[in-house]
């Protein structure tokens, strides 16, 4: 979550809560806000561009809101993002917020001249369309991605799966991808700017270009960039969907050294039974296989991971394969879940995990992961490796690892030597006094 200025006197705030893709949307929504007039408010503007994918994230989102209110009496506050979009009039009914916004809507400038403060007579605070209706993503250019060094670049937006346990795709819409040419232009602006590091992002990414002309898929994307970007030293993926990895994706992975070798997987599950009743399209061998062939292609790959703990009908020994994936795939970065109940999804009518033993069950997975993150630490230990400086004192290495890192300005890139960890980060010192 993007922190808040305390008692914003002037301008457009936005607190982007939730994925890569919403930091990127933010800086469109700012620069839309801006142009529409609401910087010139007095008290200002703050967007809240929130997430749904757990009902924790919503709550958070509400909290927010309302401390906002408190700090920020005099401005104007706008909700918009997935859980905006999900449950409008639940945003729409607390006192603190000023107008609602749906994901398509957050994206226009018209949009925010609803405010009452432009004279608009209409009542309706919600101004939320259906998404479904959306069937193009517009290419909107920025110039930077505020408070971050490295630069996300949205190529794809919604999803055509219908997991039993997501909400996403009724805040998102169906699957619909940027064309090819607007996503170069993009990188070559941020590149232009000085960004060294780019991330690809997207709700179901490796769905990109299904809908588009000639379809073509994420590796063409991922080599067209490449080859047409020369100034983009890091192109790293955000999350990826195993399955639909293709074969030209897997011959950049091997062969393109500006390719990251991280990925960060949307396993969800260890369990063939469990991964059904989710609706997921791949087995547990499936993604033993692609982790240990991607290995093959690039032998230092860094996987990541999402798993659901506790997910309905999940019993103890459904549990344990997810536990045991987490050594048979290799992974150190884990992002786990504790199973939250989506209103409106089927898994929310199935046969619930007590919560204590889902509480538990995530515990034992991120005491996994933190186990096998400790043990890739361990690894890096007298290894050189080449570090991106996020902030002062903090980097993070080719495969996302984070370091810590006594010199340079974000954005910078360094070469390094290992000497060891803390536990949470590497230890990490310049081989040389400039940036590589």
């Amino acid at each position: 979550m993007t922190s808040l200025a305390r008692g914003v006197a002037k301008g457009v705030d936005v607190v982007t809560f939730g994925c890569r893709l919403n930091i990127y949307e933010s800086e469109v929504m700012r620069h839309e806000a801006e142009s529409a007039g609401l910087g010139e408010l007095a008290g200002g503007a703050i967007i809240f561009n929130t997430c749904a994918v757990t009902g924790e994230a919503v709550r958070q989102a509400k909290q927010s809101i309302r401390r906002a209110r408190r700090e920020n009496p005099q401005a104007r506050i706008i909700v918009t993002g997935c859980a905006a979009q999900t449950e409008p009039q639940n945003f729409a009914a607390m006192d603190e917020v000023d107008l609602v916004l749906g994901n398509a809507e957050k994206l226009k400038a018209n949009a925010y001249r609803a405010l009452p403060d432009f004279g608009v007579n209409d009542t309706e605070k919600a101004r939320v369309n259906d998404i479904f209706s959306v069937r193009e993503t517009a290419a909107h250019m920025v110039d930077a991605i505020e408070g971050h060094a490295r630069a996300f670049v949205q190529v794809q937006n919604g999803c055509d799966h219908r997991c039993t346990f997501c909400i996403i795709p009724y805040g998102r819409g169906n699957s619909r991808s940027v064309p090819m040419g607007a996503v170069v232009e993009q990188v070559k602006r941020l590149a232009g700017n000085g960004y060294a590091e780019i991330v690809l992002t997207g709700v179901d990414m490796t769905s990109f270009g299904a809908d588009l002309p000639g379809a073509p898929k994420l590796g063409k994307l991922v080599k067209t960039i490449l080859k047409q970007v020369p100034d983009v030293k890091r192109l790293r993926l955000s999350s990826i969907d195993s399955i639909e990895a293709d074969d030209d994706l897997l011959d950049a992975i091997a062969t393109e050294p500006r390719l990251m070798p991280h990925l960060h997987l949307s396993l969800q599950s260890g369990d063939d039974m469990i991964l059904k009743r989710m609706k997921r399209r791949h087995s547990r061998d499936q993604s033993i296989r692609f982790c240990e062939d991607v290995r093959k292609l690039r032998p230092n790959i860094v996987f990541g991971a999402d798993i659901i703990a506790g997910f309905p009908t999940e019993t103890d020994e459904m549990f344990e394969n997810s536990e045991k994936i987490v050594e048979e795939c290799g992974l150190t970065h884990l992002h786990v879940f504790p199973f939250s109940p989506r209103e409106g999804t089927p898994a929310a009518r199935m046969p619930q995990v007590r919560r204590e033993v889902v509480k538990q069950r995530a515990a034992r997975l991120r005491a996994a992961g933190e186990a096998a993150y400790r043990r890739h630490l361990a690894t890096l230990t007298g290894t050189r490796q080449s570090i991106l400086v996020e902030r002062n004192g903090i980097g993070r290495t080719e495969g996302f690892t984070p370091a810590a890192f006594p010199v340079g300005e974000p954005g910078d890139i360094f070469e390094a030597e290992i000497s060891g960890h803390d536990g949470i980060r590497l230890i990490a010192a310049p081989l040389a006094a400039h940036a590589a």
